[in-house]
């Protein structure tokens, strides 16, 4: 009989066994499906942050901060370093002349969550007159633009949904005076979903300041960014520091994806030594209980080989299992989620899971190797059980 009919023979047999130990087998499938669950869902978390605070950015839109600044919070540019940006060379202008360009004041409020009631870090953003054409992926869905002059503000539809009092209409206290809510808008899912928009001298006013925090312009071409970032840089008038949009929000969230990363593979790598110890104890229970068995194979003829592959075989279909079970639990219950956490400015960015085709076959992966090694000293055992010793076994 060859090799590979003695493999199919012996691992049908193997297989038809399973009903028998039932109990140890799911211990495998629970075991690895909770890993593999956990680690796609950690890291559909990360991701997703990732692609909300990425997709904020252009590459031919350029944030200019103070120079030394590694956030918006943390930078202040006068009036007249305004005025100067706005005047370089290689940023895009209307039909009258005016550069498309925005000065922008950022500040932190506070808001009730619906979930709860505890109150987190929104951003307020205030905006220039260009604001619409410099991002013309914001678009209103509801209600109205706010007025230049007035305390007006229109919400994120992201932290629309995530905090309290933010319908159109309502009104939010802020720096000791109302702000009427009235619009809603929306920007194709990314971290400026998650804020409330205003005017900046509105914003400015209110809080009783005259400097910006940033000026993000756009520019005539994707190429054009050396020639600007040099014109800015190299003025004595000026202290700045210039970046692509996309370099700048991927700074932002790089070390947040970084912890979430680690968590995900520590958390995962420790439930996964948790699985492997059942997955070991399930195929050395498979192998006692068939000890006869697998030595009457032998002494008819059967190979080592036979036996060896049959066990890493049923070892690896229990793994699939529970890796599928795992995955299909992690696009169910996660992907799509909302949640919310804080971003590079200390403010809550409101992003959604995403369990992505690359995710759900990492976590396979995993399961399959769990499963393997779980599979190799018992396939080991099986292959040098004594013969004789084992028919003797009762």
């Amino acid at each position: 009989m060859n090799i590979l009919r003695q493999i199919g023979i012996v691992t049908l047999i193997n297989l038809r066994n399973i009903p028998q130990r039932l109990g140890t087998s799911l211990v495998v499938v629970i075991g690895i499906a909770g890993v593999v669950a956990v680690l796609v869902s950690v890291l559909a978390m990360a991701i997703g942050f990732n692609e909300t605070v990425k997709n904020a950015g252009r590459p031919d839109r350029v944030i200019i901060l103070r120079g030394g600044a590694n956030s918006e919070l943390a930078s202040t540019l006068s009036r007249d370093a305004v005025l100067t940006i706005e005047d370089a060379p290689g940023i895009t202008r209307t039909t009258n002349g005016q550069p498309i360009a925005s000065a922008e004041a950022v500040v932190i409020v506070n808001l009730p969550q619906k979930n709860g009631g505890s109150e987190a870090n929104v951003t307020l953003r205030g905006v220039g007159p260009q604001a619409w054409q410099l991002r013309p992926e914001i678009h209103l869905t509801e209600g109205r633009l706010f007025e230049s002059g007035k305390r007006e503000i229109i919400v994120g539809r992201a932290v629309q949904a995530q905090f309290q009092g933010l319908e159109i209409g309502s009104r939010i206290a802020f720096r000791d005076s109302d702000w009427t809510v009235v619009g809603r808008f929306e920007s194709r899912g990314d971290s400026h979903e998650s804020e409330l928009l205003a005017d900046v001298e509105s914003v400015l006013g209110a809080y009783r300041r005259n400097l910006y925090q940033s000026t993000t312009a756009l520019l005539e071409s994707v190429d054009g960014f050396d020639t600007f970032k040099s014109a800015l840089t190299t003025n004595p008038r000026l202290s700045v520091d210039v970046d692509r949009e996309t370099d700048y929000y991927a700074s932002m969230s790089e070390h947040l994806n970084k912890a979430l990363t680690f968590v995900g593979y520590v958390v995962g790598g420790i439930m996964a030594v948790g699985a492997l110890f059942g997955a070991l104890n399930a195929m050395y229970s498979a192998v006692s209980t068939r000890s006869r068995e697998i030595a009457t194979l032998r002494a008819i003829g059967f190979g080592p080989t036979a036996i060896v592959i049959s066990v890493f075989v049923e070892a690896l279909l229990l793994a699939l299992t529970g890796g599928l079970i795992g995955a299909g639990i992690a696009w169910i219950f996660f992907n799509g989620n909302a949640a919310n956490m804080l971003g590079g400015n200390f403010t809550q960015v409101v992003f959604r899971l995403s369990v992505t085709p690359n995710l759900i076959g990492l976590g396979i992966v995993w399961a399959v190797t769990i499963g393997l090694v779980g599979g190799l000293f018992p396939a080991i055992r099986a292959a040098r059980l004594p013969i004789a010793i084992a028919l003797r076994t009762v």
